[in-house]
């Protein structure tokens, strides 16, 4: 975890939802980390990820809740690494998901994950009895965020999300596409996370000594590394998206951008679980949905911008991320070009 690092007070926010009534114990926990609590109501705020690591750790201790009070159940202190213990024996991915999911149902009473293989697609749903909207947004993407993220740590990758839907309205983040990918739906009535079900063909490579480590730096590995701003795969991402597709730089050029050679930078790249050309695929899917949901350009100026020689092929490369077409897309989500 670098200095530099730091993650949106957003997240703040939900872990310290249990204390929304007890300002005063919420303010004394964060000074204690070194937060200004004044942050709190700048929802565009952003603090250092190292001190959001302590407070983690403080709350769930102080509140007895690895859950941080977000189910009337929760879990108690030692779930999460019991939790664990169990999924570092499977052999895959997928069979550490049936487990994990298991494992979770355990403690928590309010809310429920499953999840389902529709031919190469692998989706998440999250259900859930919470009533009130902001508990239930809070619980739901923190559940989603412990389970995703030990995915990536059992297979000691980060694994691409493709779809992400959360059931209740909630601001929108900077580093949503980061954490989400790159068709984020907010308030959409029901909590999900898609991605490539070959991910869960992955072999399980963690093991007991790897866990010990894990464990003391939970946060983040399950968190930060995905909310991260300020790591190279973050950094190339803002790059490409703030230029037209035409203007991104060769592999080359970007390195020397950042100061590397190409050999270096694409080690660094693959230590943080991604190459060039899967960023720039990621951007160029950023840039579609982002353009479909306005609906201000036709899906053949869509393709052109998003570096599609034919409207043909931008049919075929959607179709394949989402099993649909784009015009269809489109219609459901009630957009008119």
């Amino acid at each position: 975890m670098r200095e530099s690092d730091s993650v949106a007070v957003y997240f703040l926010n939900a872990m310290l939802h249990a204390l929304r009534d007890r300002p005063d114990e919420r303010n004394a926990q964060l000074r204690a980390v070194g937060i200004d609590p004044a942050l709190l109501a700048r929802p565009q705020a952003r603090v250092p990820a190292k001190a959001f690591a302590r407070l983690w750790l403080a709350l769930i201790e102080d509140l007895d809740d690895e859950f941080f009070r977000l189910d009337s159940h929760g879990m108690p202190m030692g779930s999460f690494a019991l939790i664990c213990r169990g999924l570092i024996q499977e052999p895959t991915l997928e069979k550490a998901l049936r487990q994990c999911l298991g494992n979770f149902a355990l403690f928590l009473r309010d809310l429920r994950g499953s999840f389902a293989v529709r031919g190469g697609r692998a989706v998440i749903s999250v259900q859930s009895n919470i009533e009130d909207p902001l508990t239930r947004v809070y619980a739901e993407e923190t559940f989603l965020v412990l389970v995703v993220g030990l995915l990536c740590w059992l297979a000691g990758r980060r694994i691409s999300i493709d779809r992400t839907e959360l059931a209740v309205a909630r601001p929108a983040q900077d580093d949503d596409t980061l954490l989400w990918g790159p068709d984020l739906r907010l308030g959409s009535g029901r909590t999900e996370v898609e991605f490539d079900s070959a991910w869960l063909r992955l072999p399980v490579v963690q093991d007991l000594a790897a866990l010990k480590t894990f464990l003391r730096s939970a946060p983040q590995g399950l968190v930060i590394r995905f909310r991260n701003q300020g790591d190279l795969v973050a950094e190339v991402y803002r790059h490409l998206r703030s230029r037209g597709y035409g203007q991104w730089p060769t592999l080359t050029a970007m390195a020397e951008r950042q100061g590397l050679s190409a050999s270096t930078f694409r080690r660094q790249l693959e230590r943080e679980g991604r190459s060039y050309q899967q960023i720039k695929d990621e951007v160029r899917r950023a840039m579609a949905f982002e353009r479909l949901r306005e609906g201000q350009l036709s899906i053949a100026e869509i393709a052109e911008q998003t570096g599609f020689q034919e409207p043909s092929a931008f049919h075929r490369a959607f179709k394949k991320w989402t099993g649909q077409s784009p015009g269809s897309y489109r219609t459901r989500l009630g957009v008119n070009p």
